[in-house]
Order: structure tokens, then sequence, then C-alpha cells
């Protein structure tokens, strides 16, 4: 995957704040996604140290602001199910720290590329979608969130960027190997895969 659709992609779990009751969603992006970028784009945080900060930081934010289960539901669909409810909390834990190490590695790449943020449109009281893009030297990446209200605030549960939506994209991944495997055998997977990022 493109390095900057990574980022994106990142940026988009990372957006929206406790509290954000009265922020209108393009009003939350916008001002979450400035600050998350300079924080990345910060030059004391250099090295080493400042390296596990900034992990340690998108982690915290990821683990606040995005919901897990929404979209550990939405990605496994129907296959959601099959997964006992000690096997879907695992599969919520251990989805989250594999997109946190993926995305995470790409967000860690930024390098002071910029965000149009274009338009909010709501669908319902309790559901919008928000236009973005990532302005790239190829030309710009369009990028929205799909949001929903939760306990007042403002909440991606899926993020598509260039038309590729991350809940579909992995929904693909994870239907084919539970077509061949029980859920134990796809817990076993993601673990191993999550290895990689501890």
């Amino acid at each position: 995957m493109h390095k900057l659709i990574g980022i994106g992609l990142v940026l988009g779990m990372l957006l929206l704040p406790a509290g954000a009751m009265a922020a209108t969603p393009l009003a939350t992006v916008e001002t979450n996604v400035n600050q998350l970028l300079a924080v990345l784009g910060n030059p004391a945080l250099e090295g080493q140290d400042g390296l596990r900060k900034k992990r340690a930081a998108i982690r915290s934010v990821a683990n606040t602001l995005f919901d897990f289960y929404a979209l550990s539901r939405r990605t496994l669909g129907p296959n959601w199910k099959k997964f006992n409810a000690d096997q879907q909390q695992e599969f919520i834990t251990l989805y989250r720290k594999l997109l946190e190490g993926i995305y995470g590695d790409r967000l860690l790449q930024y390098q002071g590329e910029k965000v149009k943020f274009i338009k909010g449109v709501s669908l319902s009281d309790t559901r919008a979608e928000v236009y973005t893009a990532i302005v790239a030297a190829s030309g710009d990446i369009p990028m929205h969130y799909k949001m929903y209200l939760k306990d007042g605030a403002w909440k991606t549960y899926d993020l598509i960027v260039e038309n590729v939506s991350l809940v579909s994209n992995y929904r693909t991944q994870f239907n084919s190997l539970l077509s061949k495997d029980p859920p134990e055998k796809v817990l076993t997977v993601i673990r191993d895969k999550v290895k990689d990022y501890l």
C-alpha cells in the first residue's frame, strides 16, 4: 500500500476526541488531524526516545478514540457469530494491535504532507461522512471517514482511501481464512502477526 494511503488510514483512526459533543464531524476531524500532524512533525521528538513517545501517543489515542468493537463486527460481518464471546473479545484486542502496528509504522513515515478538509455530510442525527484529501506531489489522495455518534462523541467506523474501504479490505482477507479454518485457527494467525509489533 502506498505510504501516504497508510498515513491516511491511520489519521482516520486517530481523529475523534472524547468530549467532542459540541463539535461537528468536520470540525472534529480538522481539529484533531491538525493536532496529530503537529505531533508527528515535532522536531523535539527525534531518535529512539521520540519514536517511543510517538508510538505511545498513537496507541493511546487509538485506544481511546476508535471504536474497535464496531470495526471488528463490521470487518467480520456474518462471521462474527462464528466466534464465541471470549474469541470475539480476543479478536477485538488482536485486531486493534494489528492495525496499530501496521498503520502506526506507516504513520511514523510522515514527512510534512498536508491535508485538505473538504466537507462534512450529515446522513442522519447519528451518522455522517467527512471528506478530505492528502496533498501529495503525485496528486491529491481522496479520503473520507464514515462516522457515527456514540455517547456524545463522533467516532469512525470505516475509512475509505482512494475508494478502498478498510473494513471491506480486511473482511475479504478474514472471510478467506474463515472459509477454510475455524475461528481459533484465525486467532492463531493474527497472534503470530501481532508479535512483529510488540
